[in-house]
Order: C-alpha cells, then sequence, then structure tokens
C-alpha cells in the first residue's frame, strides 16, 4: 500500500465513518449551523510515541528547571522586593504594549495579505505569494539596523513595533495562506447560495476553520516578541530580554537574572493559555470528492489598485528599505573585511552559519515530530501538557537557555562542553515551536480517516505515519525545518556563549562590526545572511501552493 492508493483509503475510511457502503452526502445548512458529528472511539497513543513525545519535553524543560532553582537559591524577601521594584512593572509595561500591538498586527497583515492573494483575482498572485515571505529573507535585526541607519530618530516602541510587525507578520500568512488553498469551498458556497455577500461568507464560514492557522502564527511571533533581542536593543526599547541579559553582562547576578527570567516564563504561560483557547478544537480537513473543490476568486472591482498599492507598500517597507541599505553600505566599503581579512574567510564564516542551519533545522523537526502526532492524532490532556512543555524554553532569551545548557553539561556531561551538540541542542529547544506549530498544521489537514483505513489494511503504527501521514504532511515537515533554518542563521545570544572556539557565524560578525558602528563592514554580513535566506524563503513559497 502507499499514497497513491488514497483513492481505496478514503472509500475505505468513509464507510467506516459513516457505518455503511459510501459516504453520506453533506445535507445544507446556514451558515453558522454546525454540522452533525459521529463519535469515535478514540485510540490511545502508543507507548513508544508517548515516550518519545515526553522525552522531548523535558529536553526542552530542563533549562527551565535550572532557572527556577537559580531564582528561588536567594532569600525569599530579597527575591519579593527585587520583584515589586518600579523598573519591573516599567519592564512589564513596555514588554505588554510590545506584544498588545505588534500580535494584532501581525494577524490583520497577515490575514488580510492571505485573503487578497488566495482569494481575489488579485493580479500576479504567484508573484506577491513570494512577496509577502521576502521578509523571512531580512533578519529582524538587520531591518532594524537599516531603518536606524535611515532614521536614527525611530526609536522606542513605535520603531519596535514597526520592524517586528514587517519582520514577522509571514508566521502569520504562511499558514493562512496554505490552509485557504486546502480549505473545502463547500460551506462557503452554501452561504453564498443563502444570500450572504463574499466578505460575510469569508468571516462566518471561512474564518473560523482559520483558527489553527492564525493562533499558530501569532503564538510564534508572541514567542519571538518575549524572546527578542537584537531589534529591542537596537531600538533603545527595554524589555525583559534586553534587561536579563543586562543584568548578566554587567550586574553579574544569576539569580536576579532568573529572577526576571521567571516574569518571562509566566508571560509565556499566559500566552499558551490565550493560543489554547484562541486555537478551538475545529476539524479543517474532511473527505469525499468536494476536499478539491476552490472557490471562484472574488473580482476586487475598483478596489484592484488600492490592494495591489497596499501589498506593495508592506513589501517595500519590509524588504526594499532594508536591501537598499544594505546594498548602499556594500558601496560604501572599500573591500569585504572580517575583522580585517577577506573574501575567504567570509565564505569561512558562511560555511559555518549553513552547516549549523542543515544540522539544527533537521534535528529540530526530528523532536519536534513525536509531540505533533500525538497531539494531533491522541488530543487529550497528556498531548496538550506535552506540546505546551516544548514551547515554553523558546520564550526565553537565546542567553538565558545558554546559560542553563552550560550548567548543565558542565554537572552532567562535561563532554559535550563546547562543541557543536551542545549549540544545536540549545537551537532546537529555542525554535522547537517553529516545526511544531508547521508539523501541527500539516498533520491536521491528514484526515485520521486515512490513517485508520491503512490499518484496517494491515499497516500498524510506523507503516501508517511513514506511508500516510507523513507524506500528506511532507510539505508542512518542509516548511518547518525551512523555518527552523532561518532562525538558526541569524540566532545571536546563544551562539554568542555556546560556539565552539574557532567557530563564528554571520550573525555574530554582524553584530560585532554594528557594536562598533562600523556600518559599511556589517554590510557583507547582512548582504549574506539575506542571501542564505532567499533560497529557503522560496522554498516556504512552494508549500503554499504544493
Amino acid at each position: 500500500m502507499s499514497v497513491s492508493s488514497s483513492g481505496t483509503l478514503r472509500a475505505a475510511a468513509a464507510a467506516g465513518a459513516a457505518g455503511g457502503p459510501g459516504p453520506e452526502p453533506d445535507r445544507q445548512r446556514a451558515p453558522g449551523q454546525r454540522a452533525p458529528t459521529r463519535r469515535r472511539p478514540r485510540r490511545p497513543a502508543s507507548p513508544v510515541l508517548a515516550t518519545l513525545a515526553t522525552l522531548v519535553a523535558a529536553l526542552t524543560v530542563l533549562p527551565v528547571a535550572v532557572i527556577l532553582v537559580r531564582a528561588g537559591s536567594g532569600p525569599p524577601g530579597e527575591a519579593l522586593d527585587y520583584l515589586v521594584r518600579p523598573r519591573i512593572g516599567e519592564l512589564l509595561a513596555h514588554t505588554g504594549w510590545l506584544m498588545v500591538l505588534t500580535v494584532p498586527a501581525t494577524v490583520v497583515l497577515g490575514v488580510g495579505a492571505a485573503w487578497l492573494v488566495e482569494r481575489t483575482d488579485l493580479p500576479v498572485p504567484g508573484l506577491w505569494r513570494t512577496l509577502m515571505l521576502a521578509p523571512l529573507a531580512v533578519p529582524a535585526f538587520v531591518s532594524a539596523y537599516a531603518w536606524i541607519s535611515v532614521r536614527p530618530g525611530l526609536v522606542g516602541l513605535g520603531g519596535a513595533v514597526l520592524v517586528t510587525t514587517l519582520a514577522y507578520f509571514p508566521f502569520v500568512f504562511l499558514p493562512v495562506a496554505a490552509l485557504l488553498r486546502t480549505l473545502d469551498a463547500g460551506e462557503e458556497e452554501i452561504a453564498r447560495s443563502l444570500g450572504v455577500g463574499p466578505v460575510g461568507a469569508f468571516f462566518r464560514t471561512v474564518l473560523p476553520r482559520l483558527r489553527p492557522a492564525v493562533s499558530g502564527g501569532a503564538l510564534l511571533v508572541a514567542l519571538h516578541l518575549l524572546a527578542e533581542f537584537g531589534v529591542l536593543e537596537m531600538m533603545r526599547y527595554q524589555t525583559f530580554t534586553t534587561a536579563i541579559l543586562q543584568q548578566y553582562a554587567v550586574g553579574f547576578s544569576d539569580v536576579r537574572g532568573s529572577l526576571l527570567a521567571t516574569v518571562l516564563l509566566v508571560l509565556c504561560l499566559l500566552v499558551l493559555t490565550v493560543e489554547v483557547a484562541a486555537r478551538g478544537r475545529a476539524r479543517v480537513a474532511r473527505l469525499g470528492a468536494g476536499a478539491g473543490r476552490r472557490p471562484l476568486p472574488l473580482p476586487l472591482g475598483r478596489w484592484t489598485v488600492p490592494a495591489v498599492a497596499a501589498l506593495g507598500a508592506v513589501v517595500a517597507l519590509a524588504v526594499v528599505v532594508p536591501v537598499a541599505v544594505v546594498a548602499r553600505w556594500l558601496l560604501v566599503g572599500t573591500r569585504i573585511r572580517v575583522e580585517g581579512a577577506g573574501l575567504g574567510d567570509l565564505l569561512l564564516v558562511t560555511g559555518s552559519t549553513v552547516g549549523l542551519a542543515v544540522l539544527g533545522g533537521l534535528l529540530a523537526v526530528a523532536l519536534g515530530l513525536p509531540g505533533a502526532v500525538l497531539l494531533d492524532r491522541h488530543p487529550g490532556p497528556f498531548a496538550v501538557l506535552v506540546e505546551r512543555l516544548t514551547f515554553l524554553a523558546s520564550s526565553l532569551p537565546g542567553v538565558v537557555v545558554a546559560l542553563a545548557l552550560i550548567t548543565l553539561s558542565i554537572s552532567l556531561v562535561p563532554g559535550i562542553y563546547q562543541t557543536a551538540l551542545l549549540l544545536l541542542l540549545a537551537y532546537a529547544i529555542l525554535f522547537l515551536p517553529r516545526a511544531m506549530v508547521a508539523l501541527r498544521s500539516g498533520l491536521a489537514a491528514a484526515p485520521p480517516e486515512l490513517a485508520e483505513a491503512a490499518r484496517s489494511l494491515g499497516q500498524n503504527g510506523a507503516g501508517v505515519l511513514g506511508r500516510v501521514v507523513l507524506p500528506l504532511a511532507a510539505p508542512s515537515v518542509l516548511a518547518g525545518f525551512v523555518l527552523v533554518a532561518l532562525a538558526i542563521s541569524t540566532e545571536l545570544t546563544a551562539t554568542l556563549l555556546l560556539a565552539p572556539t574557532g567557530v563564528e557565524t554571520l550573525a555574530l560578525a554582524f553584530w560585532s562590526a554594528t557594536a562598533e558602528l562600523d556600518y559599511a563592514a556589517a554590510a557583507p554580513f547582512a548582504a549574506m545572511m539575506i542571501a542564505l535566506s532567499v533560497p529557503l524563503t522560496v522554498l516556504l513559497r512552494r508549500q503554499i501552493t504544493s
């Protein structure tokens, strides 16, 4: 049996679900009316799958445990006095305002752009799909560097919201656009036949089914904001992350830095709780001939020019400005320098960056798969708990995770200290949510009835996963790998502490040059990071249309 026999699988699955020889035709219902559901006995998770997912969650929780132990190592009275200072309230307000303004902005921008590209007659939609993902090719701190070069006064909350919104809205656009291309058009067509307008039909029948994609993308944005350092440092906007790094670098206090990190953990738990509620449990996939039917594009008419202008403005602000500034500084510099060296050293740094990105991306996808399968195929409190635990450490700054891993490695496994393995583990812990969100979306689009039909034809759990589920979710698996590789290629703080002696990345070299305000020397590294990100972004673009 293989995926090519999906027609047989679909027929068998539909028959099993309906309790008869074939699928029962859908009855027309009013928009907003829920379809009748049949409860099927839930298959328990295999011990191997549950164990693997638990081990991954335990690995990601280790840095959190170290932080909590450090935070509780001081006198409770001193810890309480430190946390109730006005400065902590100011950092909390700064972090809260950044999230309150940026997350909704990325959701509106991402969903609006995806709807224009996928559900309207926007000219050259293929080009716009690529351009809407292009900001992923420009690292966020490179974009901040560009805007500070153009507008030195663009600092504070306004500059931070502008740069992070432009840098992170593709995290919402990507899953929403991919899901819009696969959603069945039946309910939307029924709503239109009952007199609901195209926009109303979208809000009443399509938008509710986009909740998993929207909430997953918004979750990634929120977690990135909690752990963001480069952009906020350049914009001189203080949050818990920048304060934590200052505490470790200047205050030399593990206890106080860990106390600040504990507050970040509480904020992360709040974000995860909100995301669970926002995601809902609506089913996205369906069986039957209607699964491949797409709605007719909505004519924009007189709104075509404003729509094109709006998307063009987003591309100009998110991509054209940073690329133009980097190109200008490249022309200003008289030669390519890597701390006074030449092109050979630049290529060496590029090679180490690529190697770490590829290995880290593969590791993150492999570690994220058990938890994603457990949550999708065996939902329940245990699966949700495992998934939420893997998200905790990603809200922490890379330096906090790095310091925790240094402590653990020296105490438990000294042989991996100052090796690439420890750095790759840090990458996997920090960026596992990117892989999990992508895998979750892909598995949600693979109907569980196909897996049940495969089992009825004699396949065991591993065979079902390898021959049915993963091939259907392959685009999302690749998307998860690319998202992690993109993050690793621009990661700064964890790499600074954990990189083996003599290993340097493009992000480290770029940051070193900008710290000295040598923008001409920083430009080659920025240009190379953008050049490396372009093919990865193209791969993401292909996942929308695959």
